[in-house]
């Protein structure tokens, strides 16, 4: 069996930025630190934040869509040409 080294492709690459950009968007706090607007009488830094964990999980299943996809065809690969593993 043969080991390669791992491929760094377009799509690792966008699910690393899927996961990356939450971290980046909490970590600005100067873009929420504020109490405007207000949305059905919340404070904007708790509807903010409470956002984030809606669009985090949406980003984190896409990065994890493609990894799978990424996995399957590495797999794939593999099986057509006549390797074990």
């Amino acid at each position: 069996m043969t080991v390669g080294n791992p491929v760094l492709t377009v799509p690792l690459i966008v699910a690393g930025a899927c996961l990356a950009i939450p971290f980046v968007a909490m970590l600005w706090v100067d873009s929420y630190a504020r109490l405007t607007p207000a949305f059905i009488g919340i404070p904007f830094f708790y509807w903010y934040q409470m956002l984030w964990v809606l669009v985090s999980t949406l980003l984190t299943v896409v990065a994890y869509v493609i990894v799978r996809r990424r996995e399957e065809t590495v797999r794939r690969e593999r099986h057509a040409g006549g390797e074990e593993g």
